[in-house]
């Protein structure tokens, strides 16, 4: 289990994060996920730049939105339940994690012409991992009510980043395939990789905390 983030250092934070911004594109946004960030240590990301930050779990979202509003952009890019998806609706600009039948028809009652999710595709076909098979996608963004602007993935586990590569070309086709835009991949370990390969957002967290 991992520990929450606690006492993080701004300076450390604005470092770390000008150092991962020197290695990009300048168009790449960087995505803070903040799962593990206490509320009451947002005010330390704020204070080192962090623009955009991603959220797992409606509370800890309603919560951190509630007390800092406004110094960030939201985005929500954990799984996403049906019956939560009225609420995260108003709460982010983006949902990352849309791959169910059941999250579309919630979607088709809450969302509005503002709406945008990105479709969270299982390039690799891993049992028991959400998303959606790569041969089902284009039905997917056909029954989707609100505006598909682009794709997510999450490769499966490695030490070495070099073996997420495939998988995020891979994503980069299937985007490109239904002309779609943003690129939601990369983490930590393998951001860089992602970022070659075509990522318009890397998720990153530990990276700049340490």
């Amino acid at each position: 289990m991992v520990e929450p983030f606690r006492d993080i250092d701004p300076a450390r934070v604005a470092a770390n994060l000008a150092e991962v911004r020197s290695a990009l594109p300048a168009e790449t946004e960087v995505l803070v996920a903040c799962k593990y960030v206490p509320c009451e240590e947002m005010g330390a990301l704020a204070e080192a730049g962090v623009e955009i930050v991603g959220e797992n779990r409606l509370g800890d979202l309603e919560e951190k939105r509630a007390r800092w509003g406004d110094a960030f952009t939201w985005d929500f890019i954990g799984n996403l339940q049906s019956r939560k998806v009225r609420d995260v609706l108003p709460l982010v600009r983006l949902i990352h994690s849309v791959h169910s039948g059941s999250v579309i028809k919630q979607l088709a009652k809450y969302g509005d012409a503002d709406t945008e999710v990105l479709i969270q595709v299982n390039v690799a076909r891993e049992e028991g991992k959400g998303g959606v098979d790569p041969e089902a996608l284009g039905e997917v963004i056909a029954s989707c009510p609100v505006r598909v602007a682009g794709l997510s993935t999450m490769p499966p586990f490695t030490d070495d980043p070099e073996r997420s590569r495939p998988y995020f070309a891979r994503l980069a086709e299937l985007a490109a395939d239904h002309g779609l835009e943003r690129l939601s991949m990369g983490t930590s370990q393998d951001w860089r990789v992602a970022a070659e390969e075509g990522a318009t957002t890397i998720r990153i967290g530990s990276t700049l905390f340490t």
